[in-house]
Order: structure tokens, then C-alpha cells, then sequence
């Protein structure tokens, strides 16, 4: 039997997310805008995005059984008061000093590292705040905040580039991490059970058990390999997409914000309708390979299209790409039994960040010598035959995850 959705806990977690995408989206555009346009290079922007999922290699795996076992709201309100004092500090040293590509370098690679932990405890925690029987109903409102925030925050934040120092929207963001701190404070977080005598021998065998289960599910590991690769093209395509825009007379900096924000309005219009209207249980497979092939696609022909089309190609893969991934996050949660959800989830995080890493430093190297159209071609490709071969191929393995239901505690 489903449960009211908006809980206190829930409301809670949900103000404070809508927070944390203001301050994250205010903060990444402008630190990519400003990278670029003082070192002309793909490369160097590259390596700013490759310093942000770094630590995302190991350290997952590493500290995911201390998250596992011990206060996933402790782990989220410390790491948000560091992650306050940074944004502080960078804003009052920015107002003072000159553009200095090493510093940002170290602050991404810091903000990566902490990220790491914030993310782990987020996710591990933020399924324990939906009521069973609501999980596609609540990750569709998860699916639709940050969408709904870049809507508003895309132009916004080239804006901010354009007329306000960096310094001042450090600060900025400072303010919203400390409000969001405020909210999370209130929120109740129920434990199984006490966790004592946590040592060392203990600590391994829970990395060996994350170890096992992995290689035991491959539907499990074959969504979080095809994602990982997916997730890695698409970073790599927006980093030849910015750069495109950033030398075509025809474009600006601001078009690209209102690009941003046509795939974030249709993100918005696809979390609305998941929200709305339940996918039954039997159809998430079938509807998850028809829009990862639509989505390829599009990645594919984008830069090869007039400008309106663009806003078309990234407003139907917004909305399309918000319901496989409500449904794939509803799936996955439920089908992870809850005392290894942020071992697992380490690996989703690991394969993400070696698939970006890899495929930031391949379009950033090749978008030196190569035109960026066919590029982004070339990558959409890629990840059209690795969905066929991880996604389509092996159905009988990937079926049961989609196919999950979460039973209701008792």
C-alpha cells in the first residue's frame, strides 16, 4: 500500500537538493566559461572536468563500507559545512587575485574528492526518505529539480559570467550551502542498528562482499558499464557542443545557456509526466532501450542541425532521457538490498568516472586536431554499439533489474 509521498523528511531533502543544484549549477557554467575563454584550449578545459571525477576511480570503493554502516545524515551535513567554508574562502581570495588556472585545478580536484562522500551518502540515504510504493513518484521529483533549476540557472549563470566576478558568486554559492545545512539538520534519519566494533577486518570483508555481489549481477554491472560509457560520450559531446559554440561566429555563450535550458525544460515536462503517470513494471525495459537509441542518436546529429532543431533535438532527449533514468533509478534501488546500496552504488560511481575521465581527455585531445561536428558524430556512434552490446544483447540479465519492485517493510 503506497504512503503519502511529501513526508517532513521528504519535503526536507527535497528543499535542501533544490538548494544544492542552485548553487551547483550558478558555480560549474561560469568555472567552465571562464576556463576556456582564458586558456583557449580543449584540452586544458578538459583536464578541469577530468580533475572533477578523479577521485571518483577509488575512493568510492574505499570509504562506501564506512558509509554503509555508520549516519549517512552526519556524513552529509559535515561534508556541507567544508563545502561552505571552501566557497567562502575561494570567494574572498578571487576578489583579490587574477585568473590562475593551478587553483582551479586544486579546487576542483577538492570539491571532486569531498563530492565523492557527499554523493555516496546521499544516494545511499535518499531511498530510506521515500515511502515504499512511492520510489517513481519520488525519484521522478529528484529527476526533475536539477532540470527544473537549469532552466532558470543556465542563462542566469552566463549572465552572472558576463557581468558579476567570480569571487561574488563563490560567495553566493557559500550562502546557499549554509541555508541548505539549515534544512538538513531537521531531518530524521532511522538506523537499523547500532554500529560497534567496526574495525579493520571487518572494513575488508564488506569491500570483498561489494566485490562478490558485482560480479555475481550482471545485469547490475551491465547497466552501470553501459552508463558509465553513455555518461562519458555525453560529457564529452558537451565539451565539443561549448567549444563549438564558443568559436562559431553565428553562436554565443548564451545561446548555448538557452541549449542547456531546452534539455532541461524537457527534463522538467518528463519528470512532471513520470510524476503523473506510472510505467507499468513490464514496460521499463522496452521503453528504456527505445529511448537510449533515440537518445544516441541525437547526441550524434546535434551540431549538424540549424540552431532551432538543436533546442528541439535537446528538449525531446531531456524529456525522454529523465524517464529512463527515473525508471532505471527506481529499478536499481529496489532491486539493491539496502545494507550494500553504498558499496554498489561506489561502483556506479567508479564506472562513471573512468568513463568520463576517458572520454573528456579523448575529445579534448581530438577536438585539437579534429573538426568538432564529425567528432561528436564519432562519439554518439560509440555509444550506440556499446547500448547494443550491454543494453539489447543480454535482455535476460538486464530484464529482472528493471523489473524490481521494493517490498514494504514490515
Amino acid at each position: 500500500m503506497k504512503k503519502k509521498l511529501w513526508t517532513k523528511d521528504f519535503t526536507l531533502i527535497t528543499a535542501s537538493t533544490i538548494l544544492s543544484a542552485v548553487g551547483g549549477e550558478a558555480m560549474s557554467l561560469p568555472v567552465s566559461l571562464l576556463v576556456f575563454d582564458e586558456t583557449q584550449s580543449t584540452f586544458l578545459s578538459s583536464l578541469i572536468l577530468v580533475c572533477s571525477m578523479l577521485p571518483d576511480i577509488l575512493l568510492p570503493i574505499l570509504i562506501s563500507p564506512i558509509i554503509d554502516k555508520f549516519s549517512k545524515k552526519k556524513w552529509i551535513v559535515g561534508l556541507d559545512i567544508l563545502m561552505a567554508a571552501i566557497y567562502i574562502g575561494m570567494g574572498f581570495w578571487l576578489l583579490s587575485h587574477p585568473f590562475q588556472y593551478g587553483l582551479y585545478l586544486v579546487y576542483t580536484l577538492a570539491v571532486a574528492a569531498i563530492s565523492v562522500f557527499y554523493n555516496l551518502s546521499y544516494c545511499a540515504w535518499y531511498p530510506d526518505l521515500i515511502p515504499a510504493g512511492s520510489e517513481q513518484k519520488g525519484y521522478s521529483v529528484s529527476a526533475t529539480i536539477y532540470p527544473t533549476v537549469t532552466i532558470l540557472m543556465a542563462p542566469a549563470a552566463t549572465f552572472l559570467y558576463e557581468h558579476v566576478a567570480m569571487g561574488y558568486i563563490f560567495l553566493f554559492v557559500g550562502a546557499l550551502t549554509v541555508l541548505s545545512i539549515s534544512l538538513e539538520v531537521h531531518i530524521r534519519e532511522i538506523r537499523l542498528a547500532a554500529r560497534e566494533g567496526y574495525g579493520i577486518r571487518q572494513y575488508f570483508t564488506d569491500i570483498r562482499e561489494g566485490f562478490r555481489y558485482i560480479r555475481k549481477e550482471k545485469g547490475i554491472r551491465n547497466i552501470y558499464t553501459y552508463m558509465g560509457i553513455t555518461n562519458g560520450v555525453s560529457n564529452g559531446v558537451g565539451l565539443i557542443t561549448q567549444a563549438y559554440y564558443q568559436t562559431q561566429a553565428w553562436l554565443t555563450v548564451t545561446m548555448l545557456g538557452f541549449l542547456k535550458s531546452s534539455e532541461m525544460i524537457g527534463r522538467m515536462m518528463g519528470g512532471l509526466v513520470q510524476y503523473k503517470k506510472e510505467i507499468p513494471v513490464n514496460k521499463r525495459y522496452g521503453v528504456t532501450k527505445f529511448v537510449y537509441t533515440f537518445y544516441n542518436a541525437m547526441d550524434s546529429l546535434l551540431l549538424y542541425m540549424p540552431f532551432p532543431f538543436m533546442l528541439a533535438n535537446r528538449f525531446l532527449c531531456g524529456a525522454l532521457g529523465t524517464t529512463t533514468a527515473t525508471l532505471r533509478e527506481t529499478a536499481v534501488q529496489c532491486y539493491l538490498p539496502p545494507e550494500i546500496r553504498a558499496r554498489i552504488m561506489a561502483f556506479f560511481q567508479v564506472f562513471f568516472a573512468v568513463g568520463g575521465i576517458a572520454f573528456q581527455l579523448l575529445a579534448g585531445f581530438l577536438g585539437q586536431y579534429l573538426p568538432f561536428r564529425p567528432l561528436a558524430f564519432g562519439l554518439g556512434m560509440f555509444s550506440m554499439i556499446s547500448m547494443a552490446a550491454l543494453i539489447f544483447v543480454p535482455k535476460n540479465q538486464n530484464r529482472p533489474v528493471f523489473e524490481a519492485v521494493r517490498e514494504e517493510p514490515k
